[in-house]
């Protein structure tokens, strides 16, 4: 296990290493450079020499890098001029409540799928897995702003069971005190989520009860119920630990826009709002984070294939 672990673990610090570059090299192709671009148009030359030779960009490329690279392990990315603060800061604001509502839409799909998935693969062909079937290809079809307009005008403005703006407290606790304003932006992402989820692990299911380990159990007079839950679904729940590791920058896609309409105050909403003002800084550090928490999702990915599956671990 520990080779497994120091072979994937380095090949993630390589990765990361590659998306620091890319960002670097994004904020090298900024319209008219970094300094214009954080300036404004109306900057003076004398201002842009000055803001280069302050921040070093009047330097060659390589050593460039390498001070772009000790600001990030030092965790300086570099200063939000429309909000007057550290991009740190401000990730470190934001980023833990993306995390909770991205957190509590894949626990909901997953408690969703995961049985959904089972009770259409044992009742492969009949009535329920065909209703079910055509209820996730709806779900996975649905645009996800639509999706939530659709709960805002029924759940919000007609049956006026839940807010239609989400809570805007500014720590996870204070939003965590306004559970109701949650339920409509977890459900919207939540949705889509189950419809992935459900049919991959339909087909894992079906896949593993065809496997001779099943009618060897079976043979034993196992009941149908312990087949199932002690048998296949460990196996089933494999592919979807991959597929939940490489979702990520979907999740992530899929919290702008829910955040962005239901006004959270996250990670999502951070990058629409300073795409809006051209904030190149923190939209660049939004940018490495997701880079990062995607390599790191990878990561655990394989953590917990290994675990799972014993056999990934020789074979790796």
């Amino acid at each position: 296990m520990i080779p497994f672990l120091v072979k994937r673990t380095g090949q993630a610090l390589f990765v990361l290493l590659l998306v620091s570059i890319i960002v670097f090299v994004l904020l090298h192709q900024l319209p008219g450079g970094p300094a214009r671009a954080i300036l404004g148009p109306k900057a003076t030359p004398e201002a842009i020499a000055h803001f280069n030779h302050q921040q070093g960009y009047d330097r060659s490329l390589p050593v460039q890098y390498g001070m772009y690279l000790k600001r990030l392990v030092t965790g300086d990315l570099g200063e939000s001029y429309k909000l007057n603060q550290s991009v740190l800061t401000v990730l470190g604001e934001r980023l833990p409540k993306t995390l909770l509502l991205a957190l509590l839409s894949v626990v909901v799909a997953a408690l969703l799928a995961i049985p959904l998935g089972l009770l259409q693969a044992v009742r492969r062909g009949r009535a329920s897995d065909y209703v079910l079937t055509g209820a996730a290809f709806l779900a996975y079809a649905t645009p996800v702003f639509f999706l939530g307009i659709v709960l805002i005008l029924g759940f919000s403005q007609q049956l006026q069971l839940f807010p239609a703006e989400a809570p805007q407290a500014d720590s996870v606790g204070g939003v965590l005190k306004e559970p109701g304003g949650l339920v409509l932006p977890v459900v919207t992402m939540a949705l889509g989520i189950v419809a992935m989820f459900s049919r991959y692990m339909r087909s894992a299911v079906l896949d593993n009860l065809s496997e001779e380990y099943v009618r060897t159990a079976r043979a034993k007079g196992q009941s149908q119920a312990r087949v199932l839950l002690r048998h296949v679904l460990r196996n089933a729940l494999i592919p979807l630990a991959s597929l939940l590791g490489l979702y990520l920058p979907t999740l992530f896609s899929g919290t702008l826009v829910v955040e962005s309409l239901f006004n959270y105050p996250g990670m999502g909403l951070l990058f629409w709002n300073s795409a809006q003002s051209s904030d190149f800084p923190v939209l660049l550090g939004v940018t490495l984070v997701v880079g990062c928490a995607t390599v790191l999702g990878s990561l655990l990915t394989d953590i917990a294939y290994a675990v799972l599956d014993p056999r990934i671990r020789s074979v790796s």
